[in-house]
């Protein structure tokens, strides 16, 4: 098994083999995944890549962990978690830096990551002494109903390349709290900064088997004979709808419990009366955050006709002012793209709507050179049926349309077969929060452009998604609720 030490210093040289109970182990075969830096295109190492053994190998050990681990008091399983927090945040600096360096994200939105990542254990530590339970008396009259909250067992964690460290910890500690071990699957893009994290946490006292790693290049047939192992009774998967409905359809043969976050296709509505300024800002951060590769992005922006060129103006001209280059740079703000199939989906958006007739005010064209960039970009009048309001842009374009009434901008905002989040600005609160409540998802931000908190629960309706994560809803989803009938 190798290793692999990203410039800077670090505590340790980052594992790059496969994490089985106490082992970091290369895959059987031999066989690796070369890992990209995108702002240049070049390799930065190679990580393990596992098979269907590897993965049934993984189940092995968190399935002979899993007694022990539901048997620890929740308070030690606090104490642990707690830990993970104050070894990651230590690290902080590091970690950044790993994740602009594979991720390609700016600098800044890296280190807001780690530690938004970080908060999920503290959260958890706090969540774990509070599982509820519940006594009632039968209304018959016969017997008490106490319902106890237990461990749903062994779980599957599945984690995309965009937020690499925070969506690996908004699975795992929760999964820990309730008292489940479990399997990570992190996407091939980004496996540095999910090998490290796992490596932290077991320098901080997650025991042997509790949390295993498996990178693979084939995550169809690892996942499809974790999934099929009876042992496996969770599966928690962030990632595009598409894949969404495969791992579904292989969870429903075991009928396995599953936690979906999906797709997202965010509306960011502007009312006339809204402050222009709060408005703009709000549009960066909802739209800039990792240079739009975020689930949460706002990538559809309905504005009322009568602040409409005021807002686009603005927009263009804070847009235009971020500084695009390599993450791990200090002066960039707007990061690469995480590889050429990215970047070329984004063009082909751009020059749909362009083709119908929307107007590109801003960027709209990928430079030459190395590297996955794409230009923040702003396309104004864009025309009902482009694809770009109907497909997940994944990057920094904001697509801008003008509306006229609340309730147009209301069937716009739901005319998407996603509902994950939205953003509602305007200074009647009154009516924010009546649109708010009519839009169809599971997240709306009112007069703020940043919706994740991780004591909020996180999700979406429709097609993005089934269950919550974050939150005290994040902890029940790896419980199941037993009912004991009690006569006394």
């Amino acid at each position: 098994m190798t290793s692999y030490s990203p410039p800077g210093d670090g505590p340790f040289a980052i594992p790059t083999g496969l994490l089985i109970g106490a082992q970091w182990t290369a895959a059987a075969s031999g066989a690796t995944i070369a890992v990209d830096n995108p702002a240049t295109g070049a390799v930065l190492t190679h990580v393990a890549d596992g098979d269907a053994a590897a993965g049934i190998a993984a189940v092995d050990a968190a399935a002979a962990a899993a007694a022990a681990w539901a048997a620890t008091p929740p308070r030690k399983r606090a104490e642990v978690l707690l830990a993970c927090f104050h070894a990651m945040m230590a690290e902080h600096e590091w970690l950044a830096q790993l994740i602009s360096l594979e991720n390609g994200k700016a600098l800044p939105d890296a280190r807001g990551e780690v530690a938004y990542a970080a908060e999920f254990f503290r959260w958890y530590a706090e969540e774990a002494v509070r599982i509820p339970g519940e006594l009632a008396g039968s209304p018959a009259g016969g017997n008490r109903i106490m319902v106890q909250y237990q461990p749903i067992g062994v779980a599957l964690l599945i984690t995309p390349w965009n937020f690499p460290a925070a969506m690996a910890t908004r699975k795992i500690a929760p999964a820990l709290a309730a008292g489940c071990t479990c399997i990570l699957k992190p996407a091939s893009e980004t496996p540095l900064t999910a090998l490290a994290i796992a490596e932290i946490m077991r320098r901080a006292g997650v025991p042997a088997g509790v949390v295993n790693v498996v990178t693979t290049s084939t995550p169809g047939p690892v996942c499809s004979a974790i999934l099929h192992d009876p042992r496996v009774r969770k599966l928690s998967f962030t990632g595009s709808t598409q894949v969404g409905r495969v791992l579904l359809r292989e969870a429903a043969d075991q009928v396995i419990s599953s936690s979906m976050e999906l797709g997202g296709n965010a509306p960011f509505v502007v009312f006339d009366d809204a402050d222009l300024d709060a408005a703009i800002d709000g549009a960066m951060i909802a739209k800039m955050r990792n240079a739009g590769e975020a689930c949460t992005a706002a990538n559809r922006f309905y504005v009322q006709r009568g602040i409409h060129d005021a807002f686009v103006a603005r927009l263009v001209e804070r847009m235009g002012a971020l500084t695009v280059g390599a993450g791990t740079d200090p002066a960039t703000q707007c990061g690469a793209m995480i590889n050429r199939k990215a970047v070329d989906k984004i063009e082909r958006l751009v020059a749909d709507a362009v083709a119908l007739g929307a107007e590109v005010r801003l960027g709209g064209k990928a430079p030459a050179g190395e590297g996955y960039f794409y230009p923040p970009s702003v396309i104004a009048g864009v025309q009902p049926g482009s694809e770009i309001l109907r497909e997940e842009v994944f990057g920094p374009v904001a697509a801008v349309v003008a509306f006229d009434t609340a309730d147009e901008a209301v069937a716009l905002a739901n005319d998407t077969e996603y509902g994950l989040a939205a953003y509602v600005y305007s200074t009647d609160l009154g009516r924010a929060l009546a649109i708010a409540e009519r839009i169809e998802c599971g997240m709306v931000a009112v007069n703020r452009g940043l919706v994740s908190d991780a004591a909020a629960p996180f999700g979406g309706m429709k097609q993005s998604g089934l269950g919550r994560e974050g939150s005290h809803h994040g902890l029940i989803e790896y419980c199941e609720a037993k009912y004991i009938a009690v006569t006394w």
